[in-house]
């Protein structure tokens, strides 16, 4: 439920407003606006009756929201949120940022050269993961806490923020300790107790979208992390199954603008696990942009022949930094299109 407050209420009223929602055994969570605050309640199982609500002083309109997500949504949130991570800003009207570096830390020699590349094309954070949910269990698994050192060196080497994967709650120490930010994976979207976790945290969060779930059950994922009282999650779209067997998965792009209106949250795109495909990366990079994503995430290995991980999708030097400046091209046309 959302209340929405007058012009004129004051700030006695909002207190009343907020006494009488307690009384209710629900939580009561001002949302101060430029030109009037609103009040969302929380807590409730089904429907609250409203009519003592409503009749208090300072009180224009009661808004009943059945969405399993209050606190994602822009209903209780409508300025957009940035997230901070170092001096990269994230959401809202900042430029759109870029999360780039190899899909797993395999060697100090590897994680060096690849985050020359990344930091020499101008990008603004190093990604790298250091524990891999892999889907057969004789695959590559990461170097663990050995990697998250090494991506620590490589990122303060090259003055860049890291981000990498956690995927089970005994992992938050050892990864807060070495990361700027605290990547949920698409296997993890629904391990509650580890959304729950992370919401306990000051820390940024990237949470991606599971292969199989629906907007509705992503954004209800990241209230888990909300309701904890964690709010620099950033939302990230990555694919989905499909029956299609071309591509890795289904880079569903109509989330951007969707999650967009639905949520005040910032939205990144992963073009290199939605296709699977080094030569679509690029293509869909700029398809994401065009839809008006916050920020794009994409695979780079100084030499993706002899990656241990998704070699396949990975951008090499040279097509990265093509990238790049198609990318910087593609967001000043865009700026000027909108000016």
């Amino acid at each position: 439920m959302l209340i929405v407050m007058e012009y004129s209420a004051t700030d006695q009223d909002v207190e009343q407003v907020k006494t009488a929602v307690h009384a209710m055994g629900l939580q009561a969570e001002p949302i101060p606006g430029s030109e009037r605050t609103a009040i969302g309640v929380l807590g409730n199982q089904g429907y609250v009756e409203d009519a003592t609500i409503r009749n208090l002083a300072g009180v224009r309109e009661v808004i009943h929201v059945s969405k399993p997500y209050k606190l994602v949504s822009r209903d209780f949130h409508p300025q957009p949120t940035q997230v901070q991570v170092g001096s990269v800003v994230i959401g809202g009207d900042a430029a759109p940022v870029v999360m780039a570096g190899p899909c797993s830390v395999e060697s100090e020699a590897q994680m060096i050269a690849s985050a020359a590349i990344v930091k020499q094309a101008g990008a603004d954070i190093l990604r790298g993961g250091a524990f891999k949910p892999r889907t057969g269990p004789h695959t590559f698994q990461g170097l663990g806490v050995d990697g998250l050192k090494l991506l620590r060196q490589a990122g303060d080497e090259v003055g860049m923020p890291v981000v990498t994967e956690v995927m089970r709650i005994g992992q938050l120490d050892d990864v807060c300790r070495y990361a700027d930010v605290l990547q949920i994976g698409a296997r993890n979207m629904q391990n509650f107790d580890l959304l729950k976790e992370v919401g306990k945290l000051d820390y940024p969060v990237l949470l991606k979208r599971g292969m199989s779930a629906t907007i509705e059950e992503f954004l209800a994922a990241a209230e888990y992390i909300l309701a904890e009282g964690n709010q620099r999650l950033i939302l990230c779209e990555r694919g989905i199954r499909t029956f299609e067997r071309a591509t890795r998965n289904t880079l569903d792009l109509s989330v951007v603008p969707l999650i967009r209106q639905l949520s005040h949250l910032p939205i990144i795109v992963d073009p290199s696990h939605a296709t699977g495909v080094r030569s679509l990366v690029p293509v869909m990079a700029k398809s994401a942009l065009v839809a008006g994503v916050h920020g794009l995430m994409i695979e780079v290995h100084y030499d993706p022949n002899t990656a241990l991980c998704d070699g396949a999708q990975s951008l090499d030097g040279p097509a990265f930094n093509k990238l790049m400046t198609e990318l910087s091209g593609l967001q000043s046309y865009l700026a000027s299109t909108e000016a």
